[in-house]
């Protein structure tokens, strides 16, 4: 079976809390965090994107991007631990990509754990370049953030930016 991806929604948001306290126990979000980005992403002037995977009636990952001017980025993405390798997380970074596109952000940029290289080698299978890092970032703990970029381009025919393809991706 093949999780559903969807827009998540407030109702979702227990489940959500449920798997980020699972595989997040030291700096899971709040419930209020989950409350003020989803109240960002509908409507005209939209600048969030929360999306969910559900398998089965359960929420087996979801992911979130902002948009600010040309910037998009990656706020959270999370995958429960059985749907570790099965592609579940470029799904919900192929979502928050095309979302990106359609906010007509120039560029993407998120924080990765220096010591997540699953999630590195994900990135970078989508093109992301690391570009800095954010000393301290993850607490407590005091783990550095590598900080990453996507640079989008323009398509002559398309307006709109499109995604650099690239042959390389985290969940």
């Amino acid at each position: 079976m093949t999780a559903c991806l969807r827009e998540m929604r407030w109702w979702d948001i227990d489940p959500v809390l449920e798997l980020e306290r699972e595989l997040f126990p030291e700096d899971a979000w709040s419930p209020g965090m989950f409350w003020s980005e989803l109240a960002h992403a509908r409507g005209p002037q939209a600048t969030r994107r929360y999306v969910v995977a559900e398998e089965a009636g359960r929420i087996v990952g979801y992911a979130g991007l902002a948009a600010a001017g040309e910037q998009g980025d990656v706020q959270t993405i999370a995958v429960s631990k059985d749907q570790w390798g099965t592609g579940l997380g470029a799904r919900l970074l192929t979502d928050l990509l095309g979302h990106a596109t359609a906010f007509e952000c120039a560029e993407v940029l998120l924080e990765v754990r220096v010591d997540n290289t699953r999630a590195q080698k994900l990135y970078e299978r989508f093109g992301f370049e690391p570009i800095g890092f954010r000393r301290g970032y993850y607490q407590p703990g005091n783990i550095d953030a590598l900080v990453m970029r996507l640079t989008t381009t323009t398509d002559p025919a398309n307006p709109a930016p499109s995604v650099r393809e690239t042959e390389n991706h985290h969940g």
